[in-house]
């Protein structure tokens, strides 16, 4: 149980504050995350990392000398929002580029992407990496859809190296991608994690049994057997990693035995005794391995093994000084404090023109956006509990928190006389840096395309609501990869565009044609209990989403009801 916090919300913020306090010679707190706090020379390439907060030290403890040079942090398990990985970057950007790292999640594949695809209309070249390390979430020839997990450590180390010794943005890149084709991680777990204010963990091992394939995101492994000995469950761990080697992998490793959370150091190097000798009962050399915990997940009683194959690119790299709050090895020389730059003061929002009419559009998205926040905080629990089926149960809260944020930015907007167009982008912009996530980037991206239908000189038309839906739905379809029928928002927003556009196009009023597809998309949410996940973490366990509807599907007609009544 996570017990100490001031309003769960603000955990992560909270946690992040502290952190830089204590580790001040390392870090400097900025929006969204933190910079390395010594001096890096012009040219050098910068290597920012980021995630959901939750997994202390990563990301923020990987900042420092032989390591990273930022990292950007969203709330508990959710990935940050397109907004502060861009300015993370563009603070930590030194002219030489940046190597974008990130593990392979839904909502941070599009928030990362995003934000490189704007950082290079900037001006910044930018490379990005997904970590796919994790040999439980998918099978060997699907790679590329594995997720990150303790890898991260290493490959982001690997990386960091190359930048420090001032290697060019193309080499540090082929390092980068080096080590990830090169890295394999597998983890078991004893007990679930508990969100901050959560009144129980968001999965639970019966009593003398383990979870096998674990997420960092409060996942549930996709097997149980019974807790086994510390020499049988090396055996375990090893075995499986060794049948995932890549080719000509060499007998050289880095080996990572990571702590998820509440499982002791004494024994971690009690299951180390056994790890160690297997390993190199297999031939294998040890390169400087580490013991402890490096990506956790909040209280999760567990351990993972990671194993990246060296060779004589990769093990001068490993073994290069570094100096963070999660790793020190040999010695990165004198540190010298980086100058202070000054954060660039927020700009007071100023609105374009608008006709009274706008005005007044403006004022009645303010009050539906208002009725959306209300309707999520109510659901909230239910939310919860239908995405814990498959995925991490955090689904309600982040719909919560985003929606709560484009209400207040929708109200402020209306207040200061923005018209329809600018008080929906408002919203949408406030929504995806609140919530983050998968939910709150597709959320800010759909409503902020919406908007792009509207604008401030005239009042609200039907037909610019359905061509705005219309907008809406491609963004989410092309940026999200998300089609009908892989379970997920898309099967339950299809339908509703289909049917509101329909309706508008044969001349119905707009009432009536929302009125027609918000009883689309409920049908077609319920519909979803039928369907088998093929996207995101629940494809990973697809058995436990049979017969339970997605949470993502749910919460959007939730909201498409809500906006026709009034609530």
């Amino acid at each position: 149980m996570t017990h100490l916090f001031d309003e769960p919300s603000d955990f992560a913020a909270s946690a992040l504050r502290g952190y830089c306090d204590v580790h001040s010679r390392l870090v400097r707190p900025t929006e969204g995350g933190v910079l390395r706090a010594t001096a890096t020379p012009d040219g050098k390439v910068a290597v920012v990392v980021g995630g959901g907060s939750g997994h202390y030290p990563a990301f923020a403890g990987y900042v420092g000398a032989g390591f990273a040079d930022a990292a950007v942090a969203g709330d508990v398990f959710a990935s940050p929002s397109t907004r502060y990985i861009r300015s993370v970057c563009a603070r930590a950007h030194r002219g030489g580029g940046v190597l974008l790292g990130y593990g392979n999640y839904a909502g941070d594949v599009l928030n990362f992407g995003l934000a490189a695809e704007q950082l290079r209309a900037d001006g910044i070249d930018v490379r990005i990496l997904a970590v796919t390390d994790d040999v439980a979430s998918a099978a060997k020839d699907a790679q590329a859809k594995r997720r990150g997990v303790a890898g991260d450590l290493a490959v982001f180390k690997l990386a960091g190296a190359a930048a420090e010794a001032g290697q060019t943005l193309d080499a540090v890149e082929r390092v980068a991608q080096r080590a990830n084709a090169r890295t394999r991680s597998f983890g078991v777990a004893f007990g679930g994690c508990t969100l901050p204010g959560g009144d129980g963990p968001l999965f639970t091992v019966p009593d003398g049994r383990m979870a096998i394939g674990l997420g960092i995101h409060g996942e549930p492994g996709v097997d149980e057997t019974a807790i086994p000995s510390a020499a049988e469950l090396a055996a375990l761990l090893v075995d499986r990693l060794l049948g995932e080697a890549p080719e000509q992998p060499g007998t050289r490793v880095a080996a990572i035995l990571n702590g998820l959370g509440s499982t002791k150091h004494e024994e971690l190097f009690v299951l180390w005794s056994h790890v160690g000798d297997r390993l190199r009962e297999a031939g294998l050399e040890l390169v400087a391995p580490q013991v402890g915990e490096f990506v956790t997940s909040l209280d999760m009683e567990g351990c993972s093994l990671t194993l990246t194959w060296l060779d004589d690119t990769l093990e001068p790299l490993w073994l290069a000084p570094c100096d963070t709050a999660a790793l020190r090895i040999g010695d990165a020389g004198a540190a010298v404090a980086a100058p202070i730059e000054e954060e660039t003061p927020p700009v007071e929002e100023r609105w374009p023109d608008a006709t009274p009419d706008s005005q007044a559009a403006g004022r009645l998205i303010a009050d539906r956006v208002g009725s959306l926040a209300r309707a999520l905080a109510e659901a909230e629990p239910e939310l919860g509990r239908i995405d814990a089926q498959a995925g991490d149960g955090d689904h309600g809260q982040g719909m919560t928190r985003g929606s709560a944020a484009a209400a207040a930015a929708a109200a402020a907007a209306a207040q200061q006389g923005a018209g329809a167009a600018s008080v929906l982008g408002a919203a949408a912009d406030a929504w995806a840096d609140r919530a983050g996530g998968t939910s709150g980037a597709i959320w800010g991206l759909g409503l902020r395309s919406a908007s792009q239908s509207l604008d401030d000189g005239t009042a609200i038309a039907a037909d610019q609501v359905a061509r705005g839906a219309e907008r809406a739905l491609e963004a989410v379809m092309r940026l999200g990869g998300a089609k009908p029928g892989d379970k997920t928002l898309v099967d339950a927003l299809e339908p509703f565009v289909r049917v509101l556009a329909g309706r508008i196009d044969d001349g119905a009023p707009l009432a009536e044609a929302w009125r027609d597809a918000a009883e689309a998309a409920d049908a077609a949410a319920s519909e979803t209990a039928r369907m088998l996940p093929k996207l995101g973490r629940a494809a990973r366990i697809v058995e436990r989403s049979r017969g339970h509807r997605d949470a993502g599907a749910v919460s959007l007609a939730l909201c498409a009801k809500t906006v026709l009544g009034g609530g």
